[in-house]
């Protein structure tokens, strides 16, 4: 699992054992000290406008420690449901039900319901206040 960490992420919150997070701006240099000292990170993915304003000496710390980064487009505000909600959308639309049937049922405005049918692989959900990636 991936965990989205920006410069508002409180970082003393960030599970103890992630092994890859997702930046989503630059993080100040304590915050990323102490990730990479305290979490065993394995892996930093960000976007190219995000790795350009990274400074270089916390590149270069990352890579000393042996943690991979890689460049990934993450688009998009992640669905604010829980796994078992969105397994029963797609139940529901397997079981021939309309949009509209199942915002009734789920109690979810029709265009979630509908975002989430037309694009289910994109694996970014928000859980609480902490946005994770599933793939």
């Amino acid at each position: 699992m991936k965990i989205a960490v920006s410069e508002d992420t409180d970082v003393k919150k960030v599970p103890k054992d992630t092994e890859e997070i997702h930046l989503v701006r630059p993080i100040k240099k304590e915050n990323l000290d102490f990730l990479l000292k305290n979490r065993p990170i394995k892996k930093i993915s960000l976007s190219s406008s995000c790795l350009k304003r990274l400074p270089k000496k916390a590149q270069i710390k990352i890579k000393e420690r042996g943690i991979e980064i890689s460049v990934e487009k993450k688009r998009g505000r992640a669905l604010d449901l829980t796994m078992e909600q969105m397994l029963e959308i797609i139940e529901l639309r397997k079981d021939y039900q309309s949009i509209r049937e199942i915002e009734k049922v789920m109690d979810i405005p029709k265009s979630t319901v509908h975002y989430l049918l037309k694009y289910a692989d994109r694996g970014k959900v928000k859980k609480g206040s902490t946005i994770m990636y599933l793939k």
